[in-house]
């Protein structure tokens, strides 16, 4: 779904992701003949006070859901192998690199370089995303949503640059080819028998089984727990005073609900296929024909060009730099781009617009982005 689609269904009044856009027909007062006089009984013939304005901040916020997965007996095993898996470099091409490589802990499980770093220290195409609750994505994995399931996110990850595990590889054949024969080569490994065989009894492990225990592991990285999911739990107390002023410009005036709707952070998230928006990331001073054309890759429709997923939000205060190409080093100047609407170009969203923030409203917002840190982190296994 891109930008212009989406614009159109909030226009419609459809919902996307959590509340209503509407009208209602205003009744006529019942209390006078004309409907538009004092309430009945008030004999003073004022109408009757306004109740006060409730604040963004104070109407509920939407839990983040279970994560639905489809009944698997041996998932728990999978899961314990995936684990190991994920951080072994013996994975890839060249024994130097691990999926953990590009997502670890002091990076806010993103990536450290603004354009990730594969095996053999390659410079690949784009900066490493967080990847707290990536089960949750819908048939669209990757920033431009190219990949289907996330097994097909962990396949393209080993077997292309990230971990260069299918060296020369220029067709799915020839890729699943070489990761076979890699799979191959971890199972000789004695310390991965045991996990093996309880994941994948009695079973020739190929490219798809590796792929299978990865992704059943990345699906344990949830991030629930931060306070702002304890408040909209009801803990009022989580959240200062000053970080509820943030989620009172959030979800209003500063519009950011837009591309980043409670409780995933990212209205792309929950979205089958996913959303995209060209806020203008990468665009400027770059030639036409230089330019990152995003989602349009994907779909060759011309309005995806340059339109990309939004990322969540959760944990952004511990993850930069920031954006699909990580051109922007400081928290503080990603949001006041985005506040301002981005950056100008052919295809911009027109969704994307200045919401004229004063610095004490940013402030309040970047306050309010920490109340989106996820408490959790990635554990390092023994490796075998």
């Amino acid at each position: 779904m891109n930008s212009r689609t989406f614009a159109v269904l909030l226009a419609s009044g459809l919902s996307i992701v959590g509340g209503n856009v509407g009208c209602k027909k205003e009744k006529k007062d019942p209390g006078t003949a004309s409907g538009t006089g004092a309430a009945s009984g008030t004999g003073t013939g004022a109408a009757p006070a306004e109740p006060p304005k409730m604040r963004p901040s104070e109407q509920p916020q939407p839990p983040m859901p279970a994560l639905e997965l489809a009944e698997d007996a041996k998932r728990k095993e999978k899961i314990a192998l995936g684990h190991v898996l994920f951080f072994d470099k013996r994975l890839s091409g060249a024994n130097d690199r691990s999926c953990y490589s590009c997502h670890q802990n002091e990076d806010g499980n993103g990536g450290h370089d603004p354009i990730a770093i594969g095996s053999g220290d390659k410079l690949l195409a784009r900066h490493s995303p967080v990847i707290w609750n990536v089960g949750y994505w819908k048939n669209a994995f990757y920033w431009d949503g190219r990949a289907k399931t996330l097994e097909a996110n962990v396949n393209g990850a080993w077997g292309g640059g990230n971990m260069g595990a299918a060296p020369g590889a220029d067709t799915p054949e020839k890729t699943t080819e070489a990761l076979d024969k890699k799979a191959a080569e971890i199972a000789k490994i004695k310390g991965y028998k045991p996990l093996l065989d309880a994941a994948f009894p009695k079973t020739a492990i190929k490219a798809e089984h590796i792929n299978s225990a990865i992704a059943e592991y990345m699906r344990t990285l949830i991030c629930n727990d931060t306070a702002f999911d304890k408040f909209a739990a009801g803990d009022k107390a989580a959240l200062s005073e000053q970080q509820k002023k943030g989620l009172d410009i959030f979800l209003g005036k500063g519009k950011c609900i837009t591309c980043h709707a409670p409780p995933f952070f990212s209205t792309a998230m929950p979205v089958d296929g996913g959303a995209y928006f060209n806020m203008g990331i990468g665009t400027k001073d770059v030639a036409e024909d230089k330019v990152d054309v995003g989602r349009m890759k994907v779909t060759n429709q011309p309005t995806d060009w340059a339109a990309f997923k939004p990322p969540s939000l959760r944990n952004v205060t511990k993850s930069p730099p920031y954006f699909h190409d990580g051109s922007v080093a400081k928290l503080e100047d990603a949001v006041k781009l985005m506040a301002s609407g981005g950056i100008p170009n052919k295809n911009k969203s027109p969704l994307a617009e200045d919401t004229k923030l004063s610095d004490a409203e940013l402030a309040d917002l970047i306050a309010f982005f920490g109340a989106l840190d996820c408490p959790g982190k990635l554990e390092e296994p023994k490796l075998p």
